[in-house]
């Protein structure tokens, strides 16, 4: 009989280099970001190593800030973050109390 491995990742995230998940994204996203914005600078005539700086500058604030977002939040803690942030703490009625429990009809066209 033959050996075969087992693949153990399954339903784990994907990581690479300690990056999980949404931060992969985050990450090569932000890098072609950087990447296109130093071809844009440098096609408008901006001083090359002024390009140079800004993409190495651009580059290695992306790279510090997307592993501290990792090391930070986790796997899935920045979707839960934005989702905490975008929940209303409480609701505001204004609605006298009695107006709550009557039910109003809606007017029928009358043509």
């Amino acid at each position: 009989m033959s050996n075969y491995p087992v693949n153990r990742g399954i339903g784990k995230p994907a990581e690479f280099k300690g990056l999980k998940s949404q931060y992969l994204f985050i990450f090569a996203g932000g890098l072609l970001a950087v990447f296109v914005a130093f071809i844009v600078l440098f096609m408008a005539g901006v001083n090359q190593w002024v390009c140079i700086g800004f993409g190495v500058t651009a580059a290695l604030s992306l790279v510090w800030l997307t592993f501290r977002l990792n090391a930070k939040y986790g796997t899935h803690g920045l979707m839960k973050a934005t989702a905490r942030k975008r929940h209303p703490r409480f609701i505001i009625n204004r609605k006298a109390i009695p107006r709550l429990f009557t039910y109003k009809r809606r007017k029928e066209n009358e043509t």
